[in-house]
């Protein structure tokens, strides 16, 4: 089963999104600030990650960063996931390595279109 990791401050948008994603039979993990995403992606290895960019702890840019330049992650596939819509933010996310970039509030055809996008290999 394919495994994903969903990292957003807002629980209610996490169980959202969950629910969504879990209809499609993906398996979830949430977590909920920076750290906390780092933690579990370390441990769980999800397949792709959806993560915000305004988290406590330690903010999306650095999370995807810090994954991106690690060999044993930076094969995973992350989606930057934020209400943050100017083009330099859009631009430093796929710098610090972001694999595609969507703005809240979102389509959830678009966010399930780009997941099963980067999951094709």
């Amino acid at each position: 089963m394919i495994r994903i990791l969903v990292v957003d401050d807002e629980p209610e948008l996490v169980e959202m999104v969950k629910i969504r994603l879990e209809s499609y039979n993906y398996e979830i993990i949430v977590a909920y600030d920076g750290q906390e995403a780092l933690g579990k992606a370390r441990k769980e290895k999800p397949d792709l990650i959806i993560l915000d960019l305004m988290l406590p702890k330690i903010d999306g840019y650095k999370v995807c960063r810090m994954l991106k330049f690690d060999e044993e992650y930076k094969k995973i596939p992350i989606v930057m996931f934020t209400a943050r819509s100017h083009e330099s933010d859009e631009k430093l996310g796929y710098e610090c390595g972001a694999d595609t970039y969507i703005t809240k509030p979102f389509e959830p055809t678009v966010l399930l279109g780009k997941i099963k996008e980067l999951l094709k290999d």
